[in-house]
């Protein structure tokens, strides 16, 4: 960054400036409030330390100035003993932050890598805003991050074939859209989409929701009824949340995958139907199967081509992008901003809900934003859990297992599986490990 310091001791632009040069950016130091404003009109600078006391214009009065024609110029002030309450004050007038004197040289590099931080997302939000009809989408999914990019690329391999898909991921990541994009990008897309979830639906139900039932196949039967497979027959059926499938529904769904035929219930007749099966779950099919909890047969059938949908809270850079697409989806037209440091508190926010959670959020803040034009970080990050610098907070159990997974996996994927290196890392038993690894659902 390009730094403008403004302090009349010598001794402290001396050292500072010294350690600020360190780390890559280059400072130039004036020595009253006057020289800072004529600095600051001839050249452009991405931060200004600011001495509250100083000969001539004090900082204060520098601070007003400053703010009237570079608003967004994010300023640190600096402030002798006794002069909290006017470093507060000069807080009001959006000063990003203050140091008391003396102060460590680290506790001032500390603030500048964190206004480094904001201006990268500030300038990444600024774009998108100029470009908001110009969404990174591919058919129904928004996004760029890596993680998603490598998403695009497997659908765009896989939605012209005929393939079974099984769709993992949390809970609000978007399963139902990447059914969508598959089907329109399929050869099937002329043809319907059938979509039902086995979570919504009672258990009783599902079985005649997908085959259909025959008049009088049960009680309350007073007509035949067509089944979402026969619906789907020539185009494709998702089916979300199949992990709540009961075992009776997934023997006979197994054997539409095989054969592609089944009879309604209470029904003798062999229907045949030709459908493109994509099926998606929010839990780890592979550890129920391994808990004989759900069919391996069924899991390996439906399992043909794997597509593991990341969190939100792992797809970097996305969140601007998913916020600019609702705000045109829920703003009727008018245009909403979201202030950068409010952004970075986003981002820093880990979204247990995902994109759905984030989508409601822009829906409410939208609908209490009233005549401004601005949504509110209240609104966005209103939350049932309490919120400390963007981190949302649960207990210190959850907060310890979640900590305890992320290392394994990471420590699984450092020694690329290599369970002796992992006992040896991290100083545990194979048995132990095993039971970790398996508490966790981690393969």
């Amino acid at each position: 960054m390009k730094i403008l310091l403004a302090d009349d001791e010598k001794t402290i632009t001396v050292t500072l400036s010294d350690a600020i040069r360190e780390k890559g950016h280059q400072v130039t130091v004036v020595y009253d409030g006057l020289s800072a404003l004529k600095s600051l009109q001839e050249q452009h600078f991405d931060c200004l330390l600011l001495d509250l006391k100083m000969p001539g214009q004090d900082g204060m009065e520098t601070m007003r100035q400053v703010k009237q024609f570079l608003p967004e110029l994010p300023v640190v002030i600096i402030t002798g003993y006794g002069t909290v309450d006017t470093a507060l004050s000069a807080m009001k007038l959006g000063a990003y932050d203050y140091v008391q004197k003396p102060f460590y040289n680290e506790e001032i590099l500390l603030i500048l890598e964190r206004i480094e931080k904001y201006l990268v997302v500030r300038e990444e939000y600024s774009a998108l805003q100029k470009s908001l009809d110009n969404q990174p989408q591919y058919g129904k999914l928004i996004g760029k991050s890596p993680r998603m990019v490598e998403i695009y690329q497997l659908i765009e391999k896989v939605a012209s074939s005929d393939a079974n898909i099984l769709i993992e991921g949390e809970s609000g990541t978007g399963k139902e859209m990447v059914a969508e994009t598959i089907h329109e990008k399929s050869t099937r897309h002329n043809f319907s989409l059938i979509k039902m979830s086995c979570s919504v639906m009672p258990e009783t139900l599902i079985e005649s929701e997908l085959f259909g039932y025959e008049k009088g196949a049960f009680t309350g039967a007073l007509n035949q009824k067509t089944g979402r497979f026969e619906l789907a027959d020539k185009g494709t059926v998702f089916i979300d949340d199949i992990d709540d499938m009961t075992p009776n529904t997934q023997m006979k769904f197994l054997r539409v995958l095989q054969e592609h035929a089944f009879e309604r219930v209470g029904g003798t007749q062999t229907i045949r139907v030709d459908i493109r099966t994509v099926a998606a779950t929010k839990k780890n099919l592979l550890l129920m199967v391994k808990q004989n909890a759900f069919r391996e047969d069924l899991f390996y059938r439906l399992n043909v081509v794997n597509i593991k949908l990341p969190p939100l809270r792992e797809r970097g850079g996305d969140i601007p992008i998913l916020i600019s697409h609702f705000i045109q989806k829920y703003g009727k037209g008018k245009k909403y901003e979201v202030a950068p440091a409010t952004l970075m508190a986003l981002s820093n926010y880990s979204w247990p809900g995902n994109v759905r959670e984030l989508e409601n959020a822009v829906e409410r803040a939208i609908t209490m934003a009233g005549d401004s034009n601005i949504l509110k970080k209240e609104e966005l990050l209103k939350s049932p859990g309490v919120l400390i610098e963007g981190k949302d907070v649960v207990s210190l159990e959850s907060f310890l297992k979640q900590c305890e997974a992320d290392y394994l996996r990471k420590i699984l994927s450092y020694t690329n599986g290599d369970k002796n290196e992992m006992c040896r890392l991290l100083s545990i038993s194979r048995k132990t490990l095993w039971t970790k690894l398996k508490e966790f659902g981690i393969e």
